[in-house]
């Protein structure tokens, strides 16, 4: 089975065509690690496509945002929070449904497990390799999926310590991990629509089962169409301008 796992969407349609177009004839199934909304400007086209074709997906913190799930939104910061409202309007009320009966992650996949944020709390941030090595006892399986941070690659955890896994590097599309038996992995896809990793390109992965590999991936996309629709539906400049330089 091949995997095509993505995260962190954020309502940002040019990437997420992007990358299915670049996975095309890559994958058979498609799971999400949450946060399907939020940030960017076409929240029922991504939720209506993922209604359609995903075939697993945990929530994320700002899905829950934009559903209602969360009344109080102070801990967002301002953008956030503006972002967040805009979208709970947009909604239609099937998508609305959607985004309120997403589950809390984890979630078993076959002999591996997808979360947005950490095992322990979905809304955590895994960062660190201190944070990964900390959670090394409480993983059920050798092989996580998470999201959240929007920053590509992940940790692999053995005998001898912690080891920070990274996408590709700039000029390169790809980087491929061959997994390894009695070693843990917590990968991260990256983020489809708004990368935190001074990478502009839309990020994912695929996981061969067959193979027992997990290949980064990252596309380039018409950054310039997502910024105006951004721009054009009132939502914060800030939130157009960062998609162009990955942060």
């Amino acid at each position: 089975m091949r995997y095509l796992i993505i995260s962190d969407i954020h309502a940002n349609w040019e990437g997420l065509q992007a990358v299915l177009r670049d996975a095309r004839n890559s994958y058979d199934r498609i799971l999400c690690a949450g946060d399907l909304v939020g940030y960017g400007a076409d929240p029922n086209a991504v939720v209506d496509w993922a209604r359609r074709e995903i075939s697993a997906v945990v929530r994320g913190n700002h899905d829950k945002a934009c559903c209602g799930l969360l009344d109080d939104l102070e801990w967002f910061n301002p953008v956030a929070r503006q972002a967040a409202l805009w979208t709970r309007a947009q909604l239609t009320y099937a998508n609305l449904e959607y985004l309120q009966n997403l589950p809390k992650g984890p979630i078993r996949v076959e002999n591996f497990q997808l979360l947005h944020g950490s095992p322990l709390d979905e809304d955590e941030y895994l960062l660190a390799s201190s944070d990964a090595i900390f959670l090394a006892p409480q993983l059920k399986y050798r092989l996580s999926f998470f999201g959240h941070t929007h920053v590509q690659g992940g940790f692999l955890i053995h005998r001898g310590g912690v080891e920070v896994l990274g996408g590709p590097v700039s000029g390169k599309n790809r980087t491929l991990c061959a997994l390894e038996p009695e070693t843990i992995y917590l990968s991260n896809p990256g983020s489809v629509g708004q990368p935190r990793d001074g990478d502009p390109r839309a990020a994912y992965l695929i996981y061969d089962t067959k193979e027992n590999t997990v290949s980064y991936q990252r596309v380039g996309y018409d950054i310039s169409s997502a910024q105006a629709k951004i721009i054009s539906a009132g939502l914060p400049e800030i939130l157009a301008r960062r998609l162009a330089i990955g942060v």
